[in-house]
């Protein structure tokens, strides 16, 4: 009978599709387990956690995101199973070939003799698609295939794989399994030729028991391992994540030996006594006897036992012996003899207690080992298990989540595995590359979306403590427009396949002390196969919560309310409404793709001020570009499309913080000043600093002060305070800080205090030093200042019209060239040095970023060309001298800002289709100062604008910009908070930031003056004047033309000069989400009349920008 199923299975041609039924997803496979380690003794798993657990931010610093990493990750196979001495890794080159489907995979290549010479190879684990063979595809809503479920196409890639593999004599007598981490996306695998099994789930183990297919151990005869990879499956229908389509054996393959009868499952347990005083402990575990011994027998000749050791205490002083290692255990677990076996499990129960128990948390994550031994009846350690676990307590309140007792505040991010170069394949130093990067910058959960995720990962969100959310690999949201197609969340021949996802999940991971919610999948609507998948998860685990997105987020699956992408006000709503009793925690929210980020302050001034909104999950972590060779022999990073793939959703798999080398976006900025747990305020001449840590006191943190004046460092030192406990705050009157001294016998107009917290020693994340938080403050004004009138008198400006040029100089100083036909200013020289060589007209447009383009026909882009803003020409309509004396001469501009017509030239515009009115007026003086005055009437009908402000070009030379505004990094009206106040210098190539797709980028807020100067210090200054505000800068060799041309960042080609803008308005960037104009209100620009004024300056190398704007105050 089951020769006769193996041939209907296996057999890819026999017209029987296996990998076409929902109702067939797993044949011999073993149920779900935690993870084997199969230790030989007590104190060789000790000994393995020991080493397994030496990792922090150093190992870091070795993450590579180029070819390098194809070795990289064999060696970390072999790393992950090093100490195991019944455990082997069959990574390495195996043969492969790529079939165009099942059908056309060549006869019989499963068989021990088949002849693979001519076959390629490919490292396993891998991706095929990465490797040259097939091509990836990107997809965020349509599956790459029709709609006929369970149907996928004929054209099925197919990837034949074939190794061989020697079992050691040490395994005689030993059962042999083995065990695929994870395959994408259904497999079958013959040992010997003899099918061994098949299994789907793309992000889930496949096990299969081989001890009678496989030669004797220490025969030294080779066995032979055939695997047929399917790219498509109905498990396909189940995995439309928002993520690469990539294929193959892409996690390790092992080989696990097993004594005849052995622990093959545990699941531990712990309940915290009132108080914290002490914890029970238990631990379920099953035993698998193979029939051997009947399970009532198992006793008389076994010993089940458990153990607690403390991790930590491994590493204080010298603990490098194996005694040493023993005699941390804290715990001793004993069976429970009188367990009445309730209804689901039939196992056997270790007890125990833990005094004093040192708890896990994300703030401090306590681990200690669990050890679980089979002994005989002599005493012999016959099997042994293990794994790291934390004692803490997961529980809910009205409109709370507390992990051990605490509403922790969740602030997080969404993580999808990936690797450049990759694909799904994981590293080891790249996982810990990002919990570095997660740790360091405030970020204390992690979302797996969506789907399990990389075992290892597990195990270092234990150890460097990051809250988790765990993920099924279950997402069907390609069916959303299909409403003709019934859903697999309603159809009962979906529901097994659906639960066992949720059971795989559970079963691997439920020894985890960082996961704190199991959540059901992503974006799979809502159906009663959900029902049924939320009924098991809760009576298989009440210790942990539930989230589920789907069907609104408030469905009866769901222990969260979890929406995604909800607008504030939407989110203050439900937390103030008195009948919803679960927490708010957004899934998703501030929807991070390319420039973005925008409104996020506004979200965690909601969270920090409303009860019952408890943070969120960024998305995402990284933009997915994935390494691609360009025609001249470089790479850079690719999205959907760049392969030929088809369908393809383009460059929506950029939505990362990250590049995809892990390189930091400027919103990362943004992201750890409102994630950070020390939060400083000055209010009514108190300094207000606070702890929000939960569990964490100030007893490690250094803290430091800095007071600046008009960006100038002041004073600086030392901040000494008393310990804050979690949860509380200190203040600190004004006048009695140690900045008063220097504040009061200042002469500056602005000052800054900055209070800094850092790290007195190192951490598993960071060196000592690191700052943990930074915040900025502003202290008053010592006394009222007023801006000087500009004096007129000093050197003559010369002033002559030479046909259509007014020829503006002072001595050999300067000289202006003003173009009255196209009322600007045609060349700027300093000293005879070429500074402004085109400019200063009135500029509205930018180059769109993702998010302006996001909202098909209602997107800020569309309403833009609809009114015809992107393609604007600005008319000189008159340009006159008003007034000339020998220190003042003043020349009056009127701009008609009308819609450039490819068939008219510029004097055959239709004047009465004007979108805007400018006048402009400028003021140039004996003093060198010129004073632009703006005023700008926009037509009433036109939408809001992407900006209000002036555009000149600078000669390629005054590359050397300094400023005096916010910064150093890039930042925005809407995400700027991060960004300090302060005196910046940087190179114009520097400013650009390379996002993957280009667009408005670079910008600087808040700036008061800014200089650009050659290497000779010749250039020229702007700066605010009379009551203008701050302006946002930005400078680049790419043209606002160019920014909008290019499609990826290495197509960008420079300009011959330095495009500068300075905007007295620019639009906000937006980011609750790409896919709607959502811009909060207090960051459009209404088509209204504008006013501003700007003080321009030649400069030398004698000069500086800050000794022009200082001069500017009485």
């Amino acid at each position: 009978m089951a020769s006769m199923l193996s041939q209907i299975v296996c057999t890819p041609n026999n017209n029987c599709k296996v990998w076409e039924d929902p109702s067939f997803f797993k044949w011999r496979k073993r149920a779900a387990h935690v993870p084997f380690h199969c230790h030989e003794s007590v104190e060789g798993s000790l000994r393995y956690w020991y080493e397994r657990n030496k990792v922090d931010f150093l190992v870091s610093k070795s993450a590579v995101w180029d070819d390098r990493a194809v070795t990289e990750a064999l060696e970390c196979a072999a790393f992950w199973v090093k100490g195991l001495p019944f455990v082997k890794s069959l990574s390495g080159y195996w043969k492969f070939l790529l079939a165009q489907s099942p059908e056309t995979s060549p006869v019989n290549f499963h068989d021990s003799t088949f002849e693979d010479s001519t076959w390629s190879t490919i490292p396993v684990p891998s991706n095929w698609q990465m490797h040259g063979f097939d091509r990836p595809i990107y997809t965020n809503v349509m599956y790459p295939f029709p709609l006929n479920p369970p149907k996928v196409p004929e054209e099925n890639p197919c990837g034949c794989y074939r190794t061989y593999f020697l079992l050691p004599r040490e395994w005689e007598g030993r059962r042999i399994f083995l065990h695929f981490e994870a395959v994408d996306s259904a497999f079958f695998a013959w040992v010997n030729g003899v099918p061994v099994g098949y299994s789907q789930d793309s992000r889930l183990p496949g096990e299969f028991e081989i001890t009678d297919f496989c030669h004797k151990c220490g025969s030294g005869k080779r066995n032979s391992l055939a695997v047929q990879v399917m790219r498509w499956s109905d498990g396909s229908y189940l995995e439309d994540q928002d993520h690469w389509w990539l294929s193959g054996i892409h996690r390790d393959v092992l080989l696990l030996a097993k004594p005849k009868v052995f622990i093959a499952d545990y699941f531990f347990k712990s309940s915290l006594a009132e108080g914290f005083s002490y914890a029970d402990i238990q631990v379920e575990v099953q035993i698998d006897s193979s029939n051997q011994i009947p399970k009532e027998d198992i006793l008389g000749y076994f010993t089940i036992e458990g153990a607690l050791f403390d991790t930590e205490s491994w590493y204080c002083g010298n603990h490098n012996a194996r005694a040493d290692l023993l005699s941390s255990s804290v715990a001793h677990l004993q069976l429970d003899s009188s367990l009445n076996h309730y209804i689901g499990f039939m196992g056997y129960m270790l007890k125990g207690k833990l005094l004093s128990p040192k708890l896990w948390s994300a703030e401090q994550p306590n681990l200690y080992t669990l050890v679980v031994t089979l002994k005989d009846a002599s005493g012999n350690v016959i099997d042994c298990e293990s794994c790291q676990v934390g004692i803490r307590e997961i529980s809910k309140a009205p409109k709370q989540l507390l992990v051990n007792g605490h509403p922790v505040v969740i602030r997080g991010v969404n993580r999808h595995e990936h690797h450049p170069r990759l694909g799904k394949t994981n590293l080891e130093s790249c996982m810990i590359k990002d919990l570095v990067l997660m740790k360091q910058n405030n970020i204390n959960a992690v979302r797996n979306s969506h789907y399990p995720q990389h075992q290892r990962w597990y195990e270092l969100c234990d150890l460097f403590g990051m809250y988790m959310i765990d993920e099924a690999n279950i997402e069907t949201h390609g069916f959303h427009d299909f409403t003709n197609i019934k859903h697999p969340t309603q159809e009962p021949s979906w529901a097994s396949c659906m639960l066992d996802r949720v059971i795989g999940m559970v079963e691997r991971d439920k020894n985890h002390a960082c996961i704190i919610s199991w959540s059901l999948g992503n974006e799979s609507a809502y159906g009663p196969n959900h029902a049924a998948l939320a009924g098991w998860v809760r009576g298989k685990d009440a210790s942990r919560v539930l989230h589920y997105e789907g069907g609104g987020a408030r469905t009866s699956s769901t222990d969260i309310v979890c929406p995604m992408y909800m607008r504030v006000w939407e989110m203050v709503k439900i937390a103030e409404d008195p009948t919803e009793t679960r927490p708010l925690i957004l899934c998703e929210y501030s929807h991070a793709m390319g420039n973005s980020n925008g409104n996020l302050h506004e979200y965690w001034e909601a969270i920090d001020t409303t009860f019952g909104l408890q943070g969120g999950f960024i998305w995402d972590w990284v933009d997915q570009g994935l390494l691609k060779e360009g025609v001249d022999g470089t790479k850079h990073w690719a999205y959907g499309g760049d392969f030929g793939d088809t369908p393809n959703d383009l460059n929506f798999c950029l939505n990362g913080l990250m590049w995809p080398d892990r390189s930091p976006h400027p919103a990362v900025h943004e992201v750890k000043f409102l994630y950070q747990p020390i939060k400083v305020s000055l209010t009514e001449g108190v300094v207000k600093i606070r702890n929000v840590h939960f569990f964490d006191t100030t007893e490690a943190v250094e803290f430091n002060w800095m007071l600046h004046g008009d960006g100038h460092e002041l004073g600086s030192g030392l901040l000494p305070l008393p310990i804050i406990d979690p949860q509380r705050s200190l203040e600190i009157d004004f006048k009695s800080g140690p900045w008063y001294s220097v504040w009061s016998s200042s002469d500056a107009v602005e000052f800054y205090l900055t209070v800094t917290s850092k790290h007195v020693c190192p951490t598993r994340w960071a060196e000592p030093g690191h700052v943990i938080s930074s915040t900025q403050v502003q202290l008053p004004a010592r006394e009222e200042t007023v801006p000087r009138t500009i004096k007129s008198e000093n050197i003559k400006f010369g002033c002559e019209v030479v046909d259509n040029i007014i020829v503006l100089s002072q001595q050999d100083l300067q000289e202006i060239n003003f173009n009255k036909q196209t009322g600007a200013i045609e060349s700027w020289k300093v000293h005879g040095v070429s500074v402004l060589q085109e400019g200063i007209v009135p500029c509205f447009w930018r180059a769109p970023t993702d998010n302006d383009k996001g909202g098909g026909s209602v997107s800020y882009l569309s309403k833009w060309t609809a009114a015809s803003i992107d393609k604007l020409i600005f008319l000189a309509e008159s340009c006159s001298i008003q007034n000339k004396t020998d220190f003042l001469v003043e020349i009056a501009v009127a701009f008609l800002g009308l819609p450039r017509c490819v068939d008219k030239t510029a004097s055959e515009l239709d004047k009465s289709t004007a979108l805007f009115k400018v006048n402009m007026l400028y003021s140039f003086y004996g003093s060198g100062d010129v004073v632009l005055e703006c005023n700008v009437k926009p037509s009433s009908h036109l939408p809001p604008l992407p900006r209000v402000g002036v555009e000149f070009h600078l000669d390629t030379t005054m590359e050397v910009i300094r400023w005096y505004g916010r910064g150093p990094f890039e930042c925005y009206p809407d995400r700027k908070i991060a960004a300090h106040v302060g005196l910046y210098e940087q190179n114009v190539n520097d400013m650009h930031v390379p996002y993957i797709v280009p667009g408005e980028c670079s910008g600087r807020a808040d700036v008061r003056w800014v200089t650009f100067q050659n290497n000779d210090g010749y250039g020229i200054y702007a700066s605010i004047n009379g009551g203008s505000p701050p302006m946002q800068i930005n400078a680049s060799y790419y043209s606002t033309a160019e920014l909008e041309r290019a499609t990826h960042n290495e197509e960008l080609i420079k300009g011959e000069n330095i495009e500068v803008h300075l905007d007295h308005k620019h639009m906000g960037l937006g980011g609750d989400d790409s896919w709607s104009p959502c811009v909060h209100k207090n960051y459009l620009v209404p088509a209204v009349p504008y006013s501003f004024s700007i003080r321009f300056r030649s400069l030398t190398g004698s000069t500086s920008g800050y000794e022009i704007y200082r001069g500017q105050f009485s």
